[in-house]
């Protein structure tokens, strides 16, 4: 059963040293990872800063054009805040992102992103971070330490965010006692943040959702089930847009396989199947190709697969786009490419 936090706060306290000492020492188990997160108040809350000047309007005829981008960290400001701008969305949906990391300089990267837009956030924290990231950022920033040691999800928009939430999507505690995790150890779960944009019949629900990948497709299809069944209790079936990094690695790498099954992936990935049945869609607002790439330092290696999506209910969706996640050089500035697609909510028409 997932459970949903409500309570908003303007800033996040950092990661509190003793807790980190406390979550190393001993062995690693359950009930040690459930106390240290009971004992860091970030969990417990959103992170949420208003837009500086609230946009006005919107578009004509009641569209958005939304951004969906697992960030990986969100270290490259100048260049990200590049990409976003080319695109100039009224809403964009953020995975993977770092307050306080010595892998992205130590900056808050989501202030860094929205408040030179004018734009505000809402924050969702998913893993506390034990160390400095995975086995390269260990080599590459051995020397540093964190100043925060954060790591989540976020929505931003110039449109004022109302009634955000979090949704737990898994039981937590599987990147603190696996094994093979032991260069990325974290205290965290899988989860999604929501806010409402706009009011009255031209309120969408937002998602910014992010699953597990460290694990089998029915693990994910639960995941799906989960966040709709909060989703459900909480908003009902109002026009929602999700949008995030659904780890859909079973589906085929082959462009011509991947074209083939798109209008019905369940047989590789059944949370497609829990989507549809909830009332979702994405054959209108993603396009069939993988969204993933190779980073500068050769990793991953190809050949790839679509993991990033939309989900959209009660709104008609159009010209999506898959976009490469480069600077003005060409270099990678994230191994996931960003989606794009415009909405239109019926009601508005």
């Amino acid at each position: 059963m997932s459970f949903v936090v409500d309570a908003v706060v303007d800033k996040f306290e950092p990661l509190r040293a003793d807790i980190i000492e406390m979550a190393k020492s001993g062995a690693a188990s359950r009930e040690r990872h459930d106390a240290c997160l009971k004992a860091i108040p970030a969990f417990s809350a959103v992170e949420q800063v208003a837009p500086k000047f609230p946009a006005a309007t919107r578009r004509a005829n009641g569209r958005i054009v939304v951004f969906s981008w697992n960030a990986e960290r969100l270290k490259y400001d100048i260049a990200s805040r590049a990409l976003v701008g080319a695109v100039a969305p009224d809403l964009i949906l953020l995975t993977e992102v770092d307050i306080g990391m010595a892998r992205s300089g130590n900056r808050h990267t989501i202030k860094d992103l929205a408040l030179p837009m004018g734009a505000g956030y809402v924050y969702a924290l998913e893993f506390a971070e034990l160390g400095l990231g995975d086995s390269r950022e260990m080599e590459w920033h051995k020397d540093e330490t964190n100043s925060f040691g954060y790591h989540g999800n976020a929505i931003v928009s110039a449109h004022p965010l109302y009634d955000p939430f979090i949704i737990r999507l898994d039981d937590g505690a599987h990147w603190f006692l696996d094994l093979d995790a032991a260069d990325q150890r974290r205290i965290g779960f899988r989860n999604a943040i929501a806010a409402r944009m706009g009011e009255g019949n031209a309120a969408i629900w937002c998602v910014a959702a992010h699953f597990e990948n460290r694990a089998t497709p029915e693990v994910r299809a639960d995941q799906a089930r989960r966040l709709i069944e909060a989703l459900d209790k909480r908003v009902g079936k109002r026009p929602m847009v999700i949008g995030g990094d659904f780890n859909t690695s079973a589906l085929p790498t082959d462009p011509a396989e991947l074209i083939r099954i798109f209008k019905d992936p369940s047989p590789f990935e059944p949370m497609f199947a829990v989507f549809r049945e909830a009332g979702f869609q994405w054959q209108a607002s993603n396009l069939p190709e993988p969204s993933c790439r190779t980073r500068p330092d050769g990793t991953p290696v190809g050949p790839f697969t679509k993991i990033d999506w939309f989900f959209t209910r009660g709104l008609e969706a159009s010209d999506p786009a898959t976009i490469p996640a480069i600077d003005a050089d060409g270099q990678a500035i994230s191994d996931h490419e960003a989606l794009r697609v415009t909405l239109v909510n019926p009601r508005l028409k």
